[in-house]
């Protein structure tokens, strides 16, 4: 699991679906007690970004005419971690070749 925390437009369908899914994950790891010490350390996730970051996900499979039907639901969350959002474009290019025409196309 991953926040890539990099503007949506530059995802494509894959990832962009995938984090979503995974912000889903987080917050059902965090209700359910699971640590999340590991995501934190490897700059994986930002906890208190979860619930903003799944509103611009959201708002981006909206945009591109997806279906969202699956609301976070309401919890508190500590400030803990931080996501270098820079490394993670970079990684994009790298991994994926329509990550990489999207973010070519809106940088």
């Amino acid at each position: 699991m991953r926040m890539w925390n990099v503007d949506p437009k530059f995802l494509c369908r894959k990832h962009l679906l995938g984090e979503h899914v995974e912000m889903h994950m987080f917050l059902g790891s965090i209700l359910k007690g699971k640590s999340m010490r590991g995501f934190i350390e490897k700059g994986l996730v930002e906890i208190h970004n979860i619930k903003l970051r799944h509103h611009q996900l959201k708002n981006e499979m909206i945009d591109r005419g997806m279906n969202h039907k699956s609301d976070l639901p309401d919890c508190n969350l500590w400030t803990e971690g931080k996501v270098d959002s820079f490394d993670n474009i970079d990684e994009l290019i790298k991994r994926c070749p329509d990550c990489k025409k999207r973010i070519y196309e809106y940088l």
